[in-house]
């Protein structure tokens, strides 16, 4: 009977010492860049540890130091509408932006599930978090903030107390440059649909719409959906604003889920995307893509805000409070899709 041959033994940090001639401690110290370790002595120890395989215990390292070296991604955001059916949208190219950006400082980002209530973030060993979109009275952030944990935000918090730190997306730009584009396209009647919370960007495209509206002789049309309800919300509220407006021939919906149920309500009135009801959204994920006809949305440059977000919150972590001033967005870029240019637009 033939025996199958044992496992090498890992190398531990004694044989590092031991092949370096230095103690346990000194090797501890150069790999960990801690102490008063000579700078020729510390990249020998490095050379041996490579040559050797060595790897340190994280754990071990972890419990040495305090700290967990994770952060989390949070939102209250319900996934209805920051992720929809596929888990595929917005918070999630945000997660994927953000847990690159995190391991490349060595600290894993977990994934937490939109926060309503309850004590989602009371389970979790994080030294911080991101916080996406907070409402005010967010759950997320309040929970943060009970358990003395620092946290920045994904968009201005609207808190009137709230002073973390944050990425400013852009939440006025956005809407001018999708009410713009109506406007451009000849649209007289743009109807706004936003979620029924105060998320920042709720509130910048309430103001621009309501600015924007004074200044054409747009007669105000204002949905709020909430967030909950996801598309099919959506879909009943654009069918509403159809019946009480049927002269609106264009339709700003914040949320892309809102706007794919408002694509739906349209035709089952028996009007046409764009030709007779033009349809733009804000964030340029697979919703507004696959969309038929596809959406005119906004590049949000999200990879570069996850990335911005966890350099804001690391900075916060070290106590670097100079690099942990706010940080703003790259500015968004519209990507129009649906062209239906119908005239001279209406002037005041």
């Amino acid at each position: 009977m033939a025996s199958s041959a044992s496992t090498p033994r890992p190398p531990t940090i004694a044989d590092v010492a031991r092949v370096a001639g230095v103690s346990r401690t000194t090797v501890s110290h150069a790999l960990n860049g801690l102490g008063k370790v000579d700078p020729r002595t510390r990249e020998r120890i490095k050379k041996v540890a490579a040559e050797l395989g060595y790897r340190p215990n994280l754990r071990a390292q972890r419990l040495r130091r305090g700290q967990a070296k994770a952060i989390a991604l949070a939102s209250s955001m319900p996934f209805a509408v920051a992720g929809g059916p596929s888990r595929l949208g917005f918070y999630m190219e945000v997660a994927a932006a953000a847990a690159e950006s995190a391991l490349l400082h060595d600290y894993a980002l977990v994934l937490v599930p939109p926060v309503q209530s309850g004590s989602a973030l009371y389970s979790v060993d994080i030294d911080g978090a991101i916080v996406v979109e907070p409402d005010v009275q967010d759950a997320a952030a309040a929970q943060l903030r009970g358990r003395g944990l620092p946290y920045v935000a994904l968009g201005r918090p609207v808190a009137p107390d709230e002073d973390a730190p944050y990425v400013d997306l852009h939440g006025g730009l956005v809407a001018e440059l999708l009410l713009g584009h109506l406007r451009e396209q000849g649209a007289a009647h743009p109807a706004l649909i936003v979620g029924a919370g105060s998320r920042h960007s709720t509130v910048d495209a309430l103001a621009a719409y309501e600015r924007i509206a004074a200044e054409h002789g747009w007669d105000p049309i204002v949905a709020r959906v909430p967030e909950s309800g996801g598309e099919q919300a959506g879909y009943e509220q654009c069918a509403a604003l159809l019946a009480d407006h049927p002269e609106t021939d264009a339709v700003c919906a914040l949320v892309d889920a809102f706007a794919v149920g408002a694509v739906r309500a349209i035709r089952d009135s028996g009007r046409s995307v764009p030709d007779d009801v033009m349809v733009v959204t804000r964030y340029d994920g697979l919703r507004a893509r696959t969309c038929e006809p596809p959406l005119t949305a906004v590049d949000l440059h999200l990879d570069q805000v996850a990335a911005d977000a966890v350099e804001l919150l690391l900075a916060r972590l070290r106590g670097d409070t100079e690099a942990a001033a706010n940080a703003t967005a790259p500015e968004p870029r519209l990507i129009a899709r649906q062209s239906s240019v119908r005239g001279n637009p209406r002037t005041p």
